[in-house]
């Protein structure tokens, strides 16, 4: 415990590290491009129009039971969105200490800061994208009112499970590399495991009994409801959403400190 009281006081003292490596990552990003960081902000806006303007209007795509032509784009937004924020770090945490191989090897700081500086990197990039797709929202008269900040609790728990389960994937990684490669497959099919761009009820009974299972089922379905209904999530529903999310954020930060010694070793 003193131990990991100890790794959680150097965060704290390397907030400046953090702080700075997430500013420089994100200039790196557009470093040497003609617009820069407009990018940052051409890249969600491109992604927002074509789902809520052009998949709704050109393909004319409707919900059942809603009389609103740009209703499927503002559905599959309200919960693609929240999951590239999943996806994002998902992918990434895995490799994440291999990637800074090089960095860990030469300069003594505490690896808890690499997870960190993605976590920090990967939220700005939502709040965004996300930050458009309100805009949107109040522009086109369709904005849910103050039950947006339904989103918060759920990106909460959402997110803690993907930082626990990514930092135990990458406390792994370094001693077996092939975790990194078959998350990515994971991902591919997770994302048509999870009902994002297609309605529940069109599925087979048979497919609707499994989705359940999927712990990212219930958050994509809320997040749609707050935009689409204006209805508030019952967190009630997600206390065992919680409760895992707090299992993988202890077993992760567990395994991390088991393993965090013979990491550079290894790498």
């Amino acid at each position: 415990m003193g131990d990991f009281k100890g790794r959680l006081i150097a965060l704290w003292c390397y907030r400046g590290f953090v702080l700075s490596m997430v500013a420089r990552e994100f200039r790196s990003r557009y470093m040497g491009s003609l617009l820069g960081s407009v990018w940052s902000i051409l890249n969600p806006l491109a992604l927002i129009t074509i789902y809520t303007v052009i998949f709704s209007r050109v393909m004319q795509a409707k919900l059942p039971g809603i009389d609103d032509t740009m209703a499927y784009g503002l559905f599959v937004c309200a919960g693609l969105l929240p999951w590239l924020f999943f996806v994002e770090l998902l992918s990434r945490f895995p490799n994440i200490f291999i990637e800074q191989a090089t960095l860990l090897k030469k300069v003594s700081f505490p690896r808890i800061t690499l997870p960190v500086i993605a976590l920090c990197s990967a939220t700005i990039n939502f709040l965004i994208i996300f930050s458009l797709f309100l805009s949107f929202l109040l522009i086109s008269g369709r904005f849910p009112g103050w039950v947006v900040l339904g989103y918060i609790p759920l990106l909460i728990i959402q997110q803690m499970f993907v930082v626990g389960f990514g930092i135990l994937l990458a406390s792994i990684n370094v001693f077996f590399r092939d975790i990194g490669q078959f998350i990515n497959v994971i991902i591919q099919f997770w994302f048509w495991f999870t009902p994002i761009v297609y309605v529940v009820s069109m599925l087979p009974e048979d497919a609707q009994k499994l989705l359940p299972f999927n712990p990212m089922t219930a958050f994509v379905q809320a997040y749609q409801e707050i935009i689409l209904y204006g209805r508030w999530p019952d967190l009630m529903h997600f206390k065992l959403h919680f409760i895992g999310a707090l299992i993988a954020l202890v077993s992760g930060f567990f395994v991390f400190h088991r393993l965090a010694d013979e990491m550079v070793d290894e790498l």
